[in-house]
């Protein structure tokens, strides 16, 4: 059960291709990319299997890896589900919400595994950082990139700031209360530059930025709760956990006191860097996919995980076109 397809072979699909090939638990059937000079490239370069349809390459495996343009999503993914193929989608889940629903009825009909590609859950600097996430009533995130051709057949909210909605929403688990978000479209057709600010019912509020025409690149999140502020830089896999104690008679030599004045007791503050084990996303979401089903577990990220995350995204996009 550990045969896998790739459906579309452009920059990210050869990147699963080699992590797939790096694997010790998959096993590569071959790929298909309707672009037949990049297709023989590919079959050039690492010396695999090239189909010349999707459908061929279905048949030949148990698992579809699809890594192409989102709004082929829909197309291959229920090519696949109809032969009862374990599924492994890159993000977004689909191009609209009747399409995610459709993947989600079509899933549970084939009685098979689907995992959306929300890489950024298996990021080693957000891995490190979890064990110390705790109830944040207060989110930023900041997620700017310099232009690329390359993703602008969808909107911003859907191409980058769709990595911390699923980020967000795999923590609060609270429903959405209220959404408030501007965009602008600069050098493509839908926004390039977005800001939302989601209220949750339960306190939270989180205030997501993305930007496609930025002079320079930035993934950072910042999670602030109670005695604890946490930073997570996604893109230089760092983080930084900063966190206050009620200082003692002995407070520790080493640490940072903050007098908080009107007779309160003083703080002590402490920062802490998490080790940051240097793993590979990518393979890791595509090996304990496999795991999930070898095992029969549920997928780190489901299909509903995909399909709350791109329900989340329209509704931001909803308030912008607002």
């Amino acid at each position: 059960m550990n045969r896998i397809g790739v459906i579309g072979a452009g920059h990210l699909g050869k990147i699963h291709i080699k992590c797939i090939l790096e694997s010790e638990k998959l096993e590569l059937t071959g790929f298909f990319d309707n672009d037949t000079a990049n297709a023989d490239q590919v079959e050039k370069t690492f010396g695999i299997k090239k189909f010349n349809s999707a459908e061929g390459l279905i048949d030949e495996c148990d698992i579809v890896d699809i890594v192409t343009p989102t709004l082929s999503h829909f197309d291959c993914a229920s090519k696949a589900l109809r032969k009862f193929k374990h599924v492994f989608i890159e993000k977004p889940l689909t191009t609209t919400i009747d399409e995610a629903r459709n993947l989600i009825d079509l899933a549970k009909e084939a009685g098979v595994k689907v995992q959306v590609g929300h890489v950024e859950r298996f990021n080693p600097a957000f891995l490190a950082t979890m064990p110390y996430i705790n109830q944040p009533m207060f989110i930023e995130t900041h997620r700017l990139g310099q232009f690329n051709p390359r993703g602008t057949d969808v909107p911003v909210i859907l191409d980058l700031m769709i990595h911390d909605i699923d980020i967000i929403l795999s923590i609060i688990k609270s429903p959405v209360k209220r959404i408030h978000a501007s965009g602008v479209a600069v050098v493509s057709d839908t926004p390039d530059i977005a800001n939302a600010r989601i209220e949750f019912n339960n306190g939270c509020v989180a205030n997501l930025t993305a930007s496609r025409i930025s002079m320079k690149n930035m993934r950072k999140t910042r999670f602030f709760q109670k005695d604890s502020y946490i930073a997570v830089d996604f893109l230089n896999k760092e983080s930084e956990i900063i966190r206050m104690n009620e200082a003692g008679q002995n407070p520790n030599p080493f640490a940072m006191i903050l007098d908080l004045g009107n007779g309160k007791k003083p703080k002590e503050i402490f920062v802490e860097k998490p080790e940051i084990k240097p793993i590979n996303a990518i393979k890791t979401e595509l090996e304990t996919f496999y795991d999930s089903i070898l095992n029969d577990t549920e997928p780190l990220v489901t299909i509903e995980d995909g399909y709350n995350s791109l329900d989340l995204a329209y509704k931001i996009m909803d308030k912008i076109r607002q």
